[in-house]
């Protein structure tokens, strides 16, 4: 195989993704909306091609460095994309990546990851970067505060925001339903949140943080959504009960939970993957 022809399908590859965004850069704006007054864009994240949120554990001190939680799937494998594979999991990879985070719907500052502390697309699609300021110094320059990622298991019929950075809007519906499993090509995610009619999320938004209603609180993250009505394919996910029955519809929009990260943080809020009772895949 040429040179040339290899890289036509290593890009092919790469192009080949879960709902993605329709630019790969930073400095993308989209149009205005006027929705994006109604909600709280305090602590949301753009990255180059997702959105994000910076979030701190319950009871983490301010001097701790400072958390983006979005998607595994956001997360550049290489120079030239690519996902993580089922099975695999970074932990504490050294990974620089430039960010901006919101004070508001107008105003933006720069922030910069200098390590992945954790990502995975395996049961789960989440990954937490660490960046090179604290909650305390970025409130200093920038007056941000971080949103709360909830230790607790959320329920059904929650009113839910999902906001955007990379898109600059919002989404308002409820959790419809928890998916046994969740399959979506290769991957599997489980105990995923279906979502009600009104969060109709589009590539770009994928990591964008599922927030409770009326609160600054994380519950999960969105990641992904049936574009075409096909079954367990790419951007065509669907869904597995327990007894093997497989349910798909065009139009359903999932997110995944957050909340067992707890069980594998230490008493320092470190992620400590040899702790008893850890849940996240390793």
């Amino acid at each position: 195989m040429k040179y040339s022809a290899i890289l036509l399908f290593i890009f092919a590859q790469a192009a080949f993704a879960f709902p993605k965004a329709p630019i790969d850069d930073l400095n993308f704006r989209p149009e205005r909306s006027d929705s994006r007054t109604q909600y709280d864009f305090e602590g949301i994240v753009k990255l180059s091609n997702c959105s994000g949120s910076l979030i701190q554990f319950e009871g983490q001190s301010d001097n701790a460095k400072a958390i983006v939680l979005t998607n595994g799937h956001c997360v550049k494998k290489s120079f030239f994309g690519g996902f993580l594979a089922p099975g695999e999991v970074w932990i504490n990879k050294n990974r620089r990546r430039a960010m901006k985070v919101f004070k508001d719907e107008n105003t933006l500052y720069n922030i910069n990851a200098t390590k992945i502390i954790y990502a995975t697309m395996t049961n789960t699609d989440m990954a937490l970067y660490e960046l090179n300021e604290t909650y305390a110094q970025i409130k200093n320059r920038t007056g941000i505060n971080p949103l709360t990622l909830s230790s607790t298991r959320s329920y059904e019929s929650v009113p839910i925001n999902i906001v955007s950075g990379y898109w600059e809007k919002g989404y308002s519906c409820g959790i419809d339903k928890f998916v046994y499993i969740v399959k979506e090509a290769d991957w599997t995610f489980r105990d995923s949140i279906r979502y009600t009619d009104g969060c109709d999320t589009i590539g770009g938004t994928s990591g964008s943080p599922i927030i409770e209603a009326g609160t600054r609180t994380v519950i999960g993250v969105n990641n992904s959504a049936n574009e075409s009505g096909r079954k367990c394919t790419m951007n065509n996910p669907c869904e597995v009960n327990e007894d093997g029955s497989i349910f798909f519809q065009k139009g359903l929009k999932y997110g995944q939970q957050t909340f067992n990260v707890y069980s594998c943080l230490d008493t320092n809020m470190n992620l400590n993957m040899k702790k008893t009772g850890c849940t996240l895949p390793q």
